[in-house]
């Protein structure tokens, strides 16, 4: 048994569809409710709709850390422990710290806060998820540097899928609502080309659905413990030969997948 409190994701596929928006939204509903909430961070990229859904929620102040003679903030997970509130909503989950913080990822951060007992709601975009990464990669043209282990992200209690269509998410970008008017240009250039965001949307919602599949299996189990597991067909395993290849990193990421959608192991052998 563990105390452990529940980790709720509101999960995207491009900056801009609502994710933050939305957890505002349900943030607020709960506080009137007079639940203990609290922001622990939030990132407003100037959108000035969502930054008017902060108004009338406690803001945790951020920690400010001097480093190579710039000043910068991150969430102040210290104060937020002292808090100590039922819930913190916490923005961009796949954040990295600026060097000299306590953690080097926001991640590591929200698992201290679970630890003590605090609720954790979060926003992340499908191509932080780590073994998607050379798929993403592949459809965008683009390296994502920070990424979630996906273990992590499998302990969510709740992943809430916020959608949009990747036309009217142009739309907002094109009217200014996501990024100022002179980055949008060259955001048009990278992941907001239509047929990016439909592939990113695409992998979302496949995502999404192999994880509802995954939890009614659970789901079922603890409901009829007595009935033996069903085990996938073939009882499939996955052999992989890890040498000191950089690209073995690649092939760890995308045996992961496999096992993932197959429902089994992987089998790792070394050379080193």
């Amino acid at each position: 048994m563990t105390d452990r409190r529940k980790l709720k994701l509101y999960m995207g596929y491009a900056a801009g569809v609502g994710k933050t928006y939305k957890m505002l939204e349900d943030t607020h509903a709960l506080n009137n409710q007079g639940v203990d909430v609290v922001i622990g961070y939030f990132e407003p990229h100037g959108r000035q709709a969502t930054i008017e859904k902060t108004e009338g929620l406690e803001i945790v102040p951020r920690a400010k850390l001097e480093y190579r003679g710039s000043l910068f903030e991150e969430m102040d997970t210290h104060a937020i422990l002292a808090r100590c509130p039922q819930l913190c909503m916490v923005d961009e989950f796949a954040h990295t710290n600026v060097p000299g913080s306590s953690s080097t990822k926001r991640w590591e951060d929200i698992e201290i806060l679970r630890d003590a007992r605090i609720d954790i709601w979060t926003t992340m975009n499908i191509q932080h998820l780590e073994s998607l990464n050379d798929q993403v990669w592949q459809i965008t043209g683009i390296r994502v540097r920070e990424t979630i282990p996906d273990w992590v992200v499998q302990q969510a209690d709740e992943v809430i899928i916020i959608d949009l269509s990747p036309r009217a998410l142009l739309h907002r970008l094109e009217r200014g609502v996501i990024y100022d008017r002179e980055k949008v240009e060259r955001a048009l250039q990278n992941f907001f080309r239509e047929s990016t965001l439909a592939a990113l949307r695409e992998l979302a919602l496949r995502e999404t659905a192999h994880e509802i599949e995954h939890r009614v299996i659970e789901d079922e189990a603890a409901i009829a413990p007595k009935v033996p597991a069903q085990k996938p067909a073939g009882n499939h395993k996955i052999l992989l030969l890890v040498t000191a290849d950089p690209n073995t990193a690649m092939l760890i990421r995308r045996a992961k997948r496999v096992g993932d959608f197959l429902g089994g192991g992987v089998l790792c052998r070394s050379d080193i």
